[in-house]
């Protein structure tokens, strides 16, 4: 059985929830409040040095309108999970942007498939 790098995956939840809040334009002082929590705890939750709870992560996914498990998707290294990512990474650009970046990918991922 694989062991879990808590500290890691603390680090990777914070980040998401700091994108998460910098996708929505939220402030750090802005979250504390909806929370009714000091805005130092909002910061130690982004930097990992805490990890929050699921139902402060349940609070977190509704203020941001985002899934539940938008926060541990990213700490994941299954292929259908990262896919769920770039998927929404990429719905966030307009068309052309989409299949340059769509292209490029394919590009790379050919380059490193073959090495």
């Amino acid at each position: 059985m694989t062991e879990i790098n808590i500290e890691l995956l603390t680090k990777t939840i914070g980040k998401a929830i700091a994108r998460q809040r910098q996708q929505k334009a939220m402030t750090q002082e802005e979250v504390a409040e909806y929370l009714n929590i000091g805005m130092e705890a909002v910061s130690r939750m982004e930097r990992g040095i805490v990890v929050p709870t699921i139902v402060r992560l349940a609070e977190l996914a509704q203020l941001f309108d985002c899934e539940l498990t938008d926060f541990l998707r990213e700490t994941s290294n299954r292929p259908t999970e990262q896919s769920i990512i770039l998927s929404q990474q990429l719905a966030r650009l307009n068309d052309t942007d989409r299949k340059l970046l769509l292209n490029t990918m394919m590009q790379l991922v050919e380059r490193l498939a073959d090495s």
